[in-house]
């Protein structure tokens, strides 16, 4: 049997190398792999230019907060129950509140009068006119074009919407929907 010579520590150290650079290569191939998409390709870092971006103002969840109370505290000051949706600058539901005694309806009508007003940047009363020259506006998903609905802006900018149902009357909700509003600028 030939005897084997044992590599020179230089030699050793060479191999070893080689080893860990090939199983890494392994290792990173497969880590790049995982984050391909379906098609193979790595997806792109791309970063964005300057004058690429919008910014845009959030309410805070202690504030939507203040103001779902404050409509529902005007509200029950006038012996009514009501519900109260507050939504983000995007429609997304930040707060609701259901009054004691207020109507099942009341609920998700309180949500669609928040999104109507600040996808419009504008009451729902007075969205309710504009129906007369595009009564089409009504069939957008999530809206209601009732009188109940209050939009909440930041330097000129809608920020959320207030919703309020449950009153007897359209003009009611809006009041109370107004109220909430007005507690954030306190």
């Amino acid at each position: 049997m030939p005897s084997r010579k044992k590599p020179a520590g230089r030699t050793r150290v060479l191999v070893g190398g080689a080893v860990l650079a090939v199983a890494g290569a392994g290792v990173v191939g497969t880590v790049a792999a995982s984050a391909a998409d379906s098609t193979g390709a790595a997806p792109a870092t791309v970063a964005v230019r300057p004058g690429k971006l919008t910014e845009s103002r959030h309410l805070t969840l202690d504030a939507a907060t203040k103001a779902a109370q404050a409509a529902v505290d005007a509200a029950e000051k006038d012996g009514r129950q009501v519900s109260v949706a507050v939504v983000d600058r995007d429609g997304n539901t930040l707060v609701t509140l259901r009054g004691d005694g207020a109507g099942p309806q009341s609920y998700a009508s309180a949500e669609r009068k928040a999104f109507t007003a600040v996808s419009w940047n504008a009451s729902t009363s007075e969205l309710t006119k504009r129906l007369e020259q595009a009564p089409n506006l009504k069939d957008i998903p999530g809206t209601l074009f009732l009188a109940g609905g209050a939009p909440v802006t930041a330097q000129g900018a809608p920020v959320a919407g207030i919703g309020v149902a449950g009153a007897p009357s359209g003009d009611l909700d809006e009041r109370y929907a107004q109220a909430g509003a007005a507690a954030l600028g306190r």
